[in-house]
C-alpha cells in the first residue's frame, strides 16, 4: 500500500512540509501548486529536493475549469493546460488533477466535455503525462463521481483517468457502493478526508472543516472498501483542508495523517480485503479492562499538600517501592502513585509541570499485541532502567507526553504491586476509577482522540460545547464498550477558561481530573466530611434551579444541597451524582461520582456550574505554587 499526502494539509515552506511527510513515513506527496508557486526554487530544483527526502511526486494539482467552455475560453483554458504540462516536466511528476469545471461560462453536455478530456489526454500522452478528471461536490455540471466516471468513459483515452475523493462523495451523501462498478484500472488516484457532519455550503465545509480519516463522521471505510473491490491498486493520499492543521505543527500533523491511513485500511482489511492494495496487517485494537493505576510526579518533597488530600478522600499509602522513592496509596480498587525520585522520568515531569500526573496504567488483556499496534501506528515505545526485582511492563509515550503502561494479568504483570511494594492486601472501600479527564488545546484534540481510538477499542462520543464564564471549552468522550474505561478530552480555545488556565499554569500537563466511582455517593459524602474531605463550594442557586427542574422533593434536594453533590437525570431515567474537591495549587482535581439506572454521561449540563465554582478557587495569575 502506497500512502501519501496532499502538501495542503500541513503548514510551512515547502520545504518544512517535504521534511515532515518524510519523518512522519508517507511514500510520496501531492504538490498543491501554491506551495511550489511560493517556494524559491526552481520547479526542477524542488522536484530534486522532495526525491532527495525519499518521497515521490504522486500528484499536480488542481487544474480548474477546463471542459465544457467555448470560444477564447477554451482556447485560453488549454493554453493553460500546456503550460503546466511544461512544469509537470520540470518537475518531474506524470499525473495532474482536473477537478470538474466550476466556471460561469462551462456548458453541460456528456458528449462535449467528454471530447474536451479526450483532446486533452492526447496532449498529455503527447509528453508521457496522464490527467485524472475528479467531481467536485460543487461543480457547476459536474458533481457526482458516477457522472464524472461516464465523462471520463466517453472520452476513451488511456492518459485519462479517473480521481476519487471520499469528501465529494461522501460530503454530498452518495453511495459509495455505486464505486463497485468503476473498472480499477480507469481509477488514477484516490484521495481521503473524513469531516464532522455540519449542515452548511459544501464549499466552506470542505474548505475550513475536513478532518483525517477517523476524526469525523463520514464512513470513510465503507468509501475505501468500495475502492478497493474495484482492483485499484495505486496510492492512498490525503487531502484534507482544515484551518487547525494548517497552524499546528507540520510533524504532527503527517504523523496524524499517516496513522489514520494505517488504522483505516486494517479496518477495511478486516470486513473486506482489498484486491490489490495489500495494506499492513495489524493485531485488532486493544481490549482495555479498566485503569489500573494513576501515578503523580511529586519532587523530592512528595507533595505534602497532595498527601493531605488524598487522606481526607479516604486514601492510605498501603506499600512502599522496594527501591525506589515512590508511594502506593490505596482506597478501594483505585490506586495511586506518588513518585519522588530525584532523577527518571517522573522528575522531569514534575520540573516541567509541577506536582502533575505523569504515568497511567492500564488493564490491557494481549498487552504485547496491543504494543505492536501502538508502534505500527506511530506510537513510541517507552523505556527506563530497571532495578533488579522490577517487572518488566510495557509502556509506550502517551498524548501530551505522559507515560502509559499496559499491564496484561496474564502474563503475571498485575502482580507488580505485591512484587513491588510488597502489599498484601487490598484496603477497605469501594472507590474506583470511572474516568480521567485530560485537557489540551482545541487544535490537539481530534489528534488525541483519534490516537486513542487507533490503537483501543473505544466508542466515541460527538464532541460537545461547554460554557466557561470566560469562553469556550470542546469537549468529547471515548469509552470501552463495556464501560470499564472512560475518558474525556477537554480542548480550549482561551487561556482565560478553567482548561486553558489549567494548561497555562501547568505547562501543558494532559489529565487535569480524575474521577472516582462509589455505590452510593451521598454516604461516601457523609465519611469524607468526618476525614476533614472539604467539598467543592456549589452555590444555593444551582439547587434551586435543580429541584426546579427535575422536580425533586424538598428533603432530596437539601441533602443534596449540604454535602455539595451536584445532580443530572438523562432521558432514559438515568441519575448521575457528582461531588468535586478544591483545585490543587497546579489546577488538578478530583470527583467522585454515582451512575445510577444506566447513565452513561458525564453531568455536562452541571459542567458550566462546576467551572465557576472551581475558578473561584483558583490561585490568582502570578502567584506561585504551594
Amino acid at each position: 500500500m502506497k500512502t501519501s499526502i496532499a502538501t495542503v494539509c500541513l503548514a510551512g515552506t515547502l520545504e518544512e512540509k517535504v521534511t515532515a511527510i518524510a519523518e512522519a513515513g508517507f511514500d510520496g506527496l501531492e504538490i498543491f501548486e501554491p506551495d511550489l508557486i511560493a517556494d524559491h526554487r526552481t520547479p526542477r530544483e524542488a522536484g530534486e529536493m522532495i526525491r532527495a527526502h525519499g518521497l515521490t511526486i504522486d500528484l499536480l494539482q488542481p487544474f480548474r475549469d477546463l471542459e465544457g467552455l467555448d470560444g477564447e475560453d477554451r482556447r485560453r483554458a488549454f493554453d493553460r493546460l500546456e503550460r503546466k504540462f511544461d512544469l509537470m516536466g520540470e518537475l518531474g511528476c506524470d499525473l495532474m488533477l482536473i477537478c470538474s469545471a466550476a466556471h460561469p461560462r462551462a456548458k453541460g453536455g456528456i458528449d462535449r466535455m467528454a471530447a474536451d478530456l479526450a483532446e486533452a489526454g492526447e496532449r498529455a500522452a503527447n509528453r508521457g503525462l496522464r490527467l485524472g478528471y475528479e467531481a467536485l461536490a460543487w461543480g457547476r455540471h459536474i458533481h457526482d463521481h458516477r457522472d464524472a466516471w461516464e465523462v471520463v468513459r466517453r472520452a476513451g483515452h488511456p492518459a485519462t483517468g479517473l480521481i476519487l475523493d471520499s469528501f465529494h462523495t461522501l460530503g454530498r451523501g452518495l453511495d459509495p457502493d455505486t464505486i463497485r462498478s468503476i473498472p480499477g484500472d480507469r481509477i488514477f488516484f484516490v484521495q481521503l478526508a473524513d469531516a464532522p457532519r455540519i449542515p452548511m455550503d459544501l464549499l466552506y465545509w470542505s474548505r475550513h472543516f475536513r478532518c483525517m480519516p477517523g476524526e469525523g463522521d463520514l464512513d470513510v471505510a465503507a468509501f475505501m472498501r468500495a475502492v478497493g473491490a474495484t482492483g485499484y491498486g495505486g496510492p492512498l493520499s490525503l487531502e484534507v483542508f482544515n484551518d487547525l492543521f494548517r497552524g499546528g505543527r507540520p510533524l504532527d500533523v503527517a504523523r496524524d495523517g499517516h496513522r489514520s491511513l494505517i488504522a483505516l485500511m486494517d479496518d477495511v482489511r478486516r470486513v473486506e480485503p482489498p484486491a490489490r492494495l495489500n495494506p499492513t496487517a495489524l493485531p485488532a485494537r486493544a481490549q482495555i479492562d479498566g485503569i489500573a493505576f494513576v501515578e503523580f510526579a511529586t519532587g523530592p518533597d512528595g507533595a505534602p499538600d497532595l498527601q493531605t488530600m488524598l487522606r481526607a478522600m479516604g486514601f492510605r499509602p498501603v506499600g512502599k517501592h522496594r527501591t525506589k522513592r515512590v508511594t502506593l496509596w490505596q482506597q478501594g480498587a483505585a490506586r495511586l502513585i506518588l513518585n519522588a525520585e530525584p532523577s527518571g522520568f517522573a522528575h522531569s515531569a514534575h520540573a516541567a509541570h509541577g506536582v502533575s500526573v505523569c504515568d497511567v496504567g492500564l488493564r490491557v488483556p494481549g498487552a504485547g499485541a496491543a504494543i505492536d499496534r501502538a508502534r505500527a501506528l506511530g506510537a513510541v515505545p517507552f523505556t527506563q532502567a530497571r532495578d533488579a526485582g522490577q517487572l518488566d511492563i510495557p509502556a509506550i509515550r502517551g498524548v501530551g507526553g505522559g507515560i502509559m503502561h499496559l499491564i496484561d494479568p496474564d502474563d503475571g504483570l498485575d502482580r507488580v504491586w505485591q512484587v513491588e511494594f510488597g502489599q498484601t492486601e487490598a484496603p477497605p472501600g469501594d472507590l474506583r476509577f470511572d474516568h480521567l479527564a485530560e485537557t489540551t488545546t482545541y487544535d490537539q484534540m481530534l489528534s488525541w482522540g483519534a490516537a486513542y481510538a487507533a490503537i483501543f477499542d473505544l466508542d466515541c462520543t460527538p464532541m460537545l460545547d461547554v460554557s466557561d464564564p470566560d469562553g469556550l471549552i470542546r469537549s468529547m468522550a471515548l469509552a470501552a464498550p463495556d464501560r470499564a474505561f472512560r475518558l474525556t478530552i477537554n480542548g480550549a480555545e482561551t487561556h482565560r477558561t478553567l482548561a486553558g488556565h489549567f494548561l497555562a499554569d501547568s505547562f501543558h500537563s494532559a489529565v487535569q481530573h480524575i474521577a472516582f466511582a462509589t455505590d452510593d455517593l451521598p454516604t461516601l459524602a457523609r465519611h469524607l466530611a468526618e476525614q476533614g474531605f472539604d467539598p467543592l463550594p456549589i452555590p444555593a442557586n444551582y439547587y434551586d434551579d435543580m429541584a426546579a427542574r427535575f422536580g425533586l422533593d424538598p428533603a432530596t434536594t437539601a441533602g443534596l444541597r449540604e454535602a455539595n453533590i451536584l445532580f443530572d437525570r438523562d432521558e432514559a431515567g438515568g441519575t448521575f451524582l457528582q461531588l468535586y474537591s478544591h483545585p490543587t495549587p497546579e489546577g488538578l482535581f478530583f470527583e467522585f461520582v454515582e451512575r445510577r439506572g444506566g447513565y452513561d454521561g458525564y453531568g455536562a449540563a452541571n459542567a458550566p456550574f462546576r467551572i465557576a465554582a472551581l475558578k473561584r478557587l483558583l490561585r490568582p495569575r502570578g502567584m506561585p505554587r504551594g
